[in-house]
């Protein structure tokens, strides 16, 4: 009797850790919605220079391909460790597209877009 309630406690816990909704602990945006919103706003533009200002850990902003994004939130959690920061401020296309990115890399980052690249 007391194995079935143990096994019925434990198949609980772990149907609640399915059904209930995890937030990022970075605080970014995890859900289609808020993408969706993020791409609706008018699009900001920024200058290669104003984008150099953000090169810290604590403010870090990078380009890929023309547009802007503030990884500031993402920054310690990125699994190369300080290679994010390795071109903060400045374009980081190449290593962006590198090898060693799995392909979610490229479903995450609309989340942290904040604009295009003034040409």
């Amino acid at each position: 009797m007391v194995f079935i309630v143990a096994l019925a406690l434990l198949f609980g816990l772990l149907l609640a850790l399915l059904l209930i909704p995890r937030h990022h602990k970075s605080g970014q945006k995890g859900n289609a919605h808020s993408t969706l919103n993020n791409k609706d706003k008018e699009s900001k533009s920024f200058s290669k220079s104003e984008v150099s200002l953000h090169h810290k850990r604590t403010d870090c902003w990078i380009i890929i391909k023309n547009k802007v994004y503030d990884v500031t939130p993402y920054v310690e959690e990125h699994p190369g460790g300080d290679a994010i920061l390795a071109h903060a401020g400045d374009d980081s296309t190449e290593g962006f597209f590198g090898p060693q990115h799995a392909t979610r890399v490229f479903d995450m980052i609309d989340d942290f877009y904040i604009g295009d690249l003034e040409q």
